[in-house]
């Protein structure tokens, strides 16, 4: 019993923030099967107080979010006095553009993948490799 309850304390904590509650839902089970511990936050206010209070390891972030958008979201949680500001951040977007990129790795995001160009499997893979780099 020991060993279980010092594994699920160990275990790496994702938080997802990303309205569309289908892929939300695929990567949380994804990653979960992985062995990470995921939240889900389905607009941005609602991302940025669960991340101050769940203090993930890792943020995966859409852009186009209900209430506070994906480049709100990075500003609160990588401004000085954030909680957040250390926890690196994935962005998982539709948006692809040069200027969308560029704005966000500026903001503190650490890798921006575009939803078509990847898998679940390679979100998995980059996520890991973030993890272990941090």
């Amino acid at each position: 019993m020991f060993y279980a309850l010092l594994k699920k304390m160990n275990k790496k904590k994702i938080l997802i923030i990303e309205d569309d509650e289908i892929l939300s839902k695929t990567l949380q089970e994804f990653l979960s099967a992985d062995g990470f511990e995921v939240a889900i936050a389905l607009n941005g206010e609602i991302g940025i107080k669960m991340a101050e209070e769940k203090n993930p390891d890792l943020i995966v972030l859409d852009i186009i979010l209900p209430k506070k958008d994906g480049y709100e979201v990075i500003k609160e949680l990588k401004k000085e006095s954030g909680v957040a500001k250390d926890i690196p951040i994935i962005l998982l977007t539709n948006l692809g553009s040069f200027a969308d990129v560029e704005k966000a790795l500026k903001l503190g995001a650490t890798t921006y993948l575009t939803k078509t160009d990847y898998s679940l499997e390679d979100v998995a893979k980059k996520i890991k490799e973030t993890l272990d780099a941090k």
